[in-house]
């Protein structure tokens, strides 16, 4: 089985597989082009930690000996010279956590973009197998929403977690100098606060990911009705819809209740636990001054070190939640980019030969089952043989396994059984790029982007001239509406082609097949959008598409099949009839019978 169909299976153990491996580490391949900026971020880091550090000592030095002349002019001077080395102090904390900011920033606002790049790279190349398995809804939440938690944490939090790590290390030794009986006691309390924290983090990490699972579940649900509103709309099934969604946004919300709940009680116990145990080393402080055994200014420098390390495992605390969340998100994103096509380039891929006009096309004895219906045979022991430049139909009821040639032809699937062969190379040792350029299609339901009339018929040959795409529209004439629209070729088609009828979008679609001019040309359906005065048209310009190339139909108009050199007759996954139009007719047969019911003969 491949790893596409078994990312549902991923997302059951992913919670307990967090528990052993830290997902974050999976983003050290994106971080390391970019050693040289974490290097100079941390050196940003390190000297806004320092310069924080440096603080409290010159506090102490401000009181201890800014106080002690007793002549008021060097008194004066004194605390002039102690106030300037206070101001250097804080000035270089700003410079230095600016520096840090930007750096960090940039990092996260780069890192987060590469990552989303390769991840949707990587999903648009898999197979439609893996979108067998996979909604669309829950791969676009991934690609925002978990991008951005960790966006959140290579730009922010983590840079947080390090530089308050340092600080509170920092502000801990030197309160381990001044007072390390007090301080030993401090850290025992410390452990203690630890320990609980950990197994509390992995409960939260485990809700983080489900509060992201069910955020995807929402996305999911609102991209299959958003793209499918005119139907919602048709049965009014507008309430039912938003209380599907409502359902499912309310999982969410209870799921990332939970996680905040918990998160919650883990930051309160942290905190609190820290300031107790730090409250006790302030309190010994306090007793040592008065017993004459540390001076004032030592005190307000405890004091303030005392404030920085509360701080600091306050902030942490903080990071460890905004961690634990980014590891859930980054988690479900390298499951995307973990998943393996089964279809791809050999390694040593076969040459498809030059060819002249049409290409040639053999099924040898080929059987196919989708996915996700293994019970049942798409296709059983089908063999064909189209010669090149041939025009053959392919016709038979619902079901009869028609589309599912295409499929196997462009290589989206592999045949189980047999072999597909493409101007007598097996599709399986052909290089991907090279086996599609080589075929041209019109589906079904034509795909119209959301771009221009001009963009769209040039998305089958990105490098045409605006001439030649005239040229091709022409040929599907699709140049008339087109030059009709406010703007023409450059006009804004809309989501999907909204702002076209059905036939229009399909004959920007035929227009598209004839600009690629492949040597294989795949028409699925391709007037079955049309009414009688268009498709007259596209069947003119249909026939001179196939002229010189070879042509494979799946029609129903009878138009289309009486002019075809063959006609194969499908039923059940199976071949059962081939024959020109006439002979098929006169033998009283599956395509007797679907003619006189589709063709009205």
């Amino acid at each position: 089985m491949s790893t596409a169909t078994t990312l549902p299976a991923r997302r059951a153990g992913a919670a307990e597989r967090a528990r052993n491996v830290g997902p974050l580490r999976a983003l050290l391949p994106f971080l390391r082009p970019y050693r040289g900026r974490i290097a100079l971020a941390l050196l940003f880091l390190v000297m806004a930690a320092v310069s924080t550090l440096v603080f409290p000592v010159a506090l102490r030095l401000l009181i201890d000996q800014g106080m002690v002349a007793t002549d008021p002019g060097e008194r004066v001077m004194a605390l002039r010279n102690h106030f300037f080395e206070l101001f250097a102090v804080g000035a270089a904390l700003g410079v230095f956590s600016a520096a840090r900011f930007y750096m960090v920033s940039w990092l996260g606002e780069r890192v987060t973009a590469d990552l989303r790049n390769a991840v949707y790279g990587h999903v648009v190349a898999q197979s439609p197998e893996f979108f067998e398995t996979t909604q669309t809804g829950e791969v676009l939440s991934r690609l925002t929403t978990d991008t951005t938690l960790v966006q959140t944490v290579v730009g922010s939090s983590l840079s947080m977690g390090l530089r308050n790590s340092v600080m509170g290390l920092g502000a801990m030794l030197m309160l381990i100098i001044t007072n390390p009986v007090v301080m030993t006691q401090v850290l025992g309390v410390l452990v203690l606060v630890v320990l609980p924290s950990l197994y509390f983090g992995r409960r939260v990490r485990g809700l983080s990911r489900a509060s992201q699972d069910r955020v995807a579940d929402s996305s999911a649900i609102a991209a299959e009705v958003l793209n499918a509103i005119p139907v919602v709309q048709s049965y009014t099934q507008e309430p039912r819809e938003a209380a599907r969604f409502n359902v499912s946004t309310e999982n969410a919300f209870e799921t990332a209740v939970r996680r905040t709940r918990l998160r919650s009680f883990l930051v309160a116990f942290i905190i609190s636990a820290t300031f107790g145990a730090l409250l006790w080393g302030l309190y010994q402080g306090t007793q040592a001054v008065i017993a004459g055994k540390i001076s004032a200014g030592h005190l307000g420098q405890t004091v303030v070190y005392v404030i920085i390390l509360v701080s600091s495992v306050a902030v942490l605390a903080e990071v460890y939640g905004d961690l634990l969340r980014a590891a859930g998100a980054t988690e479900r994103l390298m499951e995307l980019l973990a998943a393996r096509s089964p279809i791809v380039t050999p390694a040593r891929p076969v040459a498809l030969p030059a060819v002249r006009g049409g290409s040639s096309v053999t099924f040898e004895g080929v059987t196919f089952h989708y996915p996700s219906r293994p019970q049942r045979a798409a296709l059983e022991q089908v063999s064909l043989d189209v010669r090149a430049g041939e025009t053959v139909a392919i016709v038979g009821p619902s079901g009869a396994g028609k589309s599912t040639l295409f499929q196997l032809l462009l290589r989206f699937y592999d045949a189980r059984q047999g072999r597909v062969l493409v101007d007598g190379v097996p599709v399986r040792e052909a290089a991907l790029a090279a086996l599609r350029e080589r075929i041209g299609i019109v589906p079904q339901d034509a795909v119209i982007f959301s771009t221009s009339a001009l963009e769209n018929i040039r998305y089958g040959r990105p490098d045409a001239s605006d001439a030649e795409v005239v040229v091709a529209a022409r040929g599907a004439h699709a140049d008339e509406f087109i030059a009709a629209l406010p703007e023409g070729y450059t006009t804004f088609l809309g989501e999907r082609g909204v702002r076209l009828s059905g036939g229009q979008r399909q004959r920007i679609a035929i227009a598209r097949a004839m600009l690629k001019n492949a040597p294989l040309l795949l028409l699925d359906e391709a007037t079955s959008a049309l009414d009688a005065e268009s498709e007259r048209m596209v069947q003119d310009a249909l026939e001179h598409a196939m002229q010189g190339r070879t042509t494979l139909v799946i029609a129903h108009r009878l138009a289309t099949v009486q002019r075809a050199d063959r006609i194969v007759v499908m039923e059940h996954g199976r071949i059962v009839e081939t024959g020109t139009h006439a002979t098929l007719s006169a033998a009283g047969g599956l395509y007797a019978r679907l003619a006189a019911l589709q063709f009205d003969v």
